[in-house]
């Protein structure tokens, strides 16, 4: 798809704005929502957002900035997995540590919000040490959300320990939603104003755009990414209020910002921000740069979400609101599940194979369509084919022959509680780059396998887990049906 959004643009208008920010105060808290590695919410809504973006950014202050990671105790007691890579938040949060001091950032703590005595966040904070990452315990804040007397004192945000922090910059970040970050950056506000310091709260969050219509498509998508939530995309009344422009905000944001505006006017002796907009330093609306594209891929991303709800649904992952949410999203673009050309192929090979499990992918104006075989599972048999096509190999050369594919499926079995008559995704790919050493024709053909980012895939039946999270690593917007291969 054609791009709408300009990164290096981005990257020099969000830096002046954090700089700008930065100016106000001694040190400044910048609370960052959304993914800050893997955004592939923002890649899929706004073509031409590398996925790892907002680490491009944080580079940009690597010298004057450190980072603090907050988790849930009750995300780490309950095993909450990040769904796109199908990662426990604590891996995701151990992910995070490696990868960003590989980029040159530093890591100072993390802290586990919420704690209560949970065993299991107890056992992270002993793992966490491995990592040379102090961890701090913060606990439920008394009084909140009303009682702002007791919030701003030594019994609420003061009983919690102060981090220790020697940055002018410090972000604070997350695996996910709900993981303190707010409560996280507000208690150290507190500690700070108490040691004298003059320190400022900022946030980043990508979505929803401040700064375009509050139907557009795009803030719509961010709606349907969040419908689990019940997030909804409001007018800041506030800001409309005090210097009468419009600007978008979420309802979560509008509800507590009366309560926010209260305590940082406490712990920072006046009121600078005037509504939840102010607090904001966002910089992706002024980067669009082809309106048509933007709203074509938000609309697409939409109906993804609609079909990843279902299958949520089905797995007893979600409750049928989910999907019924998104529909009426749906209904207000006037777009349909049908608009995703891609089923229909899918459906069609999947009759024509007698109905057996099929798939199809759309890369750029081809569509290319697979099924279920003696050895392939129905995505693995369609990448093969899209590869294929791409590198224009004739459809009857085999890129594995079946002396090599038979062998392993055997011995996979032989290792495995279930009995499966085909290999999947992952590791054909696998099986491919063993071949790929002594073979120049599969070579070239996985070469072509970076071509198929932002390609548009759906499944019959129900992807796996495992080959979802290889097609979201290859870039490939894949759906599926709700059915459950049988066979």
């Amino acid at each position: 798809m054609k791009k709408c959004f300009d990164a290096n643009k981005y990257l020099k208008i969000q830096k002046s704005r954090i700089e700008e920010r930065i100016k106000m105060f001694d040190k400044l808290y910048i609370e960052f929502g959304g993914k800050l590695i893997d955004d592939q919410h923002a890649a899929r809504t706004l073509p031409g957002f590398p996925p790892d973006l907002k680490i491009r950014l944080l580079q940009e202050f690597k010298k004057e900035a450190e980072i603090i990671l907050c988790i849930n105790a009750s995300a780490i007691e309950n095993s909450k997995i990040r769904a796109d890579h199908m990662i426990s938040y604590e891996t995701e949060v151990l992910r995070l540590i490696e990868f960003l001091r590989s980029r040159g950032l530093t890591v100072s703590s993390v802290v586990i919000t919420l704690f209560n005595g949970q065993k299991k966040a107890k056992d992270f904070a002993k793992k966490l040490e491995d990592y040379n990452v102090r961890t701090y315990f913060h606990t439920f804040t008394k009084g909140y959300p009303t009682d702002v007397n007791t919030i701003v004192s030594d019994e609420g945000y003061g009983a919690n320990p102060y981090i220790e922090t020697t940055k002018k910059l410090v972000i604070v970040s997350a695996p996910g939603p709900n993981s303190g970050k707010l409560a996280t950056s507000l208690s150290q506000l507190y500690h700070e104003n108490k040691h004298g310091v003059k320190v400022g709260y900022a946030k980043l969050e990508t979505f929803p755009v401040w700064n375009m219509p509050l139907k557009h498509p795009v803030n719509i998508a961010y709606e349907a990414a969040t419908a689990d939530l019940n997030d909804k995309n409001m007018i800041d009344y506030f800001h409309l209020e005090k210097y009468g422009k419009t600007a978008v905000n979420y309802n979560r944001d509008l509800e507590t910002f009366p309560v926010l505006k209260e305590i940082l006017t406490r712990i920072m002796g006046k009121s600078i921000y005037y509504s939840p907009t102010d607090m904001g330093v966002n910089a992706v609306g002024d980067c669009i740069v082809d309106d048509a594209v933007a709203c074509q891929a938000a609309k697409d991303e939409i109906i993804r979400r609609y079909y990843r709800a279902l299958i949520d649904v089905k797995r007893g992952l979600a409750e049928p609101v989910v999907p019924d949410r998104i529909k009426l999203l749906m209904n207000e673009l006037g777009i349909s599940e049908k608009d995703r050309t891609v089923v229909q192929k899918a459906e069609e090979k999947r009759i024509a194979s007698g109905n057996l499990p099929a798939a199809a992918i759309t890369i750029g104006r081809k569509t290319v369509v697979g099924r279920k075989t003696g050895y392939l599972s129905p995505i693995s048999s369609t990448m093969i084919n899209a590869i294929k096509t791409l590198t224009k190999i004739p459809d009857e050369v085999d890129l594995i022959s079946p002396a090599v594919l038979e062998p392993i499926l055997e011995i996979k079995n032989k290792t495995s509680n279930f009995r499966e008559s085909y290999l999947r995704l992952g590791e054909v790919l696998i099986a491919l780059s063993i071949c790929s050493t002594t073979n120049p024709i599969v070579k070239k053909a996985l070469s072509n396998l970076d071509k198929m980012a932002g390609a548009q895939l759906h499944a019959t039946h129900m992807i796996p887990d495992d080959e979802m999270v290889v097609l979201s690593n290859l870039g490939i917007n894949a759906t599926s049906g709700t059915e459950i291969d049988m066979n």
